[in-house]
């Protein structure tokens, strides 16, 4: 017998629809400790599970370039970032950082997305994907300022590029991906006389840009800084959490997640230890827990 051709058309979308994908989306930036710089990849525990997340990444220094590390924007599966070879400009010069920026062993680093999917994954048992673009030693005021395009947001624009290619690529795979979380570990570049007082504005222009160029008005913000930057001896860090808090309680859903305790690096204490990044992305985790619907 044969199928009408509207009835033929309605089988076929509901085919296609069958065979669709959908995943919760997290998206992971900031600067280093975002990037994790001194999570050394050695110390990374395996995770067989990890291979279930999908993970798309660029790490690097400002501004975003061909030094950066990178997936080759391609989705692979939740993984630590390699050091890249060396490259050289085209100018012939090397710049005096690279690498993805990972300060110490050989194989590379990890940051707070890793425990942050393992918990969710131990928590939820579904599908994830992360999108992760990090730059190291950058401030909202310099390299993620949305009120001046062109000049001082190269790092938010290169984060916006590779989330809308991100999710072009998962979409000709067959997936469809939802922006359920953004989280957002930055601060310590701000921490300072010129850009402290304007850190609240400018984190506020960003996240609410953000939420529109992606199109994803409710999708959860968290927010967080490692609060024991400049070893107690920086004056404007206590500036940076409050306008963290206050961002938080500004945009909901929005959380801000305290990373006070969570182990760094002697003596400077600047960046997180392997076990740190992990605990940071677990507490993350657990923000993002308390607001599920």
């Amino acid at each position: 017998m044969r199928i009408p051709l509207a009835l033929a058309l309605l089988l076929s979308g509901l085919a296609a629809a069958a065979a669709q994908e959908t995943r919760d989306l997290i998206l992971v930036a900031g600067q280093s400790n975002a990037v994790g710089f001194d999570a050394r990849a050695e110390e990374l525990p395996s995770d067989a599970r990890d291979e279930q997340t999908l993970f798309w990444w660029r790490v690097g220094d400002p501004p975003p370039d061909e030094f950066d590390g990178t997936s080759a924007r391609q989705w692979t599966h939740l993984q630590f970032q390699p050091r890249t070879p060396p490259k050289t400009g085209p100018d012939g010069q090397r710049p005096p950082r690279q690498y993805g920026n990972f300060s110490a062993g050989s194989k590379g680093g990890f940051g707070p997305e890793i425990g942050l999917v393992r918990a969710l994954i131990q928590k939820e048992n579904r599908p994830l994907a992360v999108i992760k673009t990090a730059f190291s030693g950058t401030s909202v005021a310099g390299d993620w300022n949305v009120e001046l395009p062109g000049t001082a947001d190269s790092c938010y624009r290169a984060m916006l590029e590779e989330s809308l290619a991100a999710l072009a690529a998962a979409k000709t795979r067959g997936v469809l991906l939802r922006p359920r979380a953004f989280v957002w570990v930055q601060g310590e570049s701000d921490a300072n006389p010129k850009d402290a007082p304007a850190y609240e504005a400018n984190l506020t222009k960003m996240l609410l840009r953000l939420r529109t160029d992606l199109a994803a008005p409710d999708m959860v913000l968290l927010l967080g800084v490692n609060t024991r930057f400049g070893n107690g001896k920086n004056p404007f860090m206590p500036g940076i959490v409050e306008a963290q808090k206050k961002v938080a309680a500004s945009l909901p859903p929005a959380h801000y997640v305290d990373t006070t305790g969570a182990e760094t690096l002697p003596p400077s204490h600047t960046h997180f230890t392997a076990a740190g990044t992990l605990e940071i992305g677990r507490r993350y985790a657990e923000a993002l827990l308390e607001r599920r619907p």
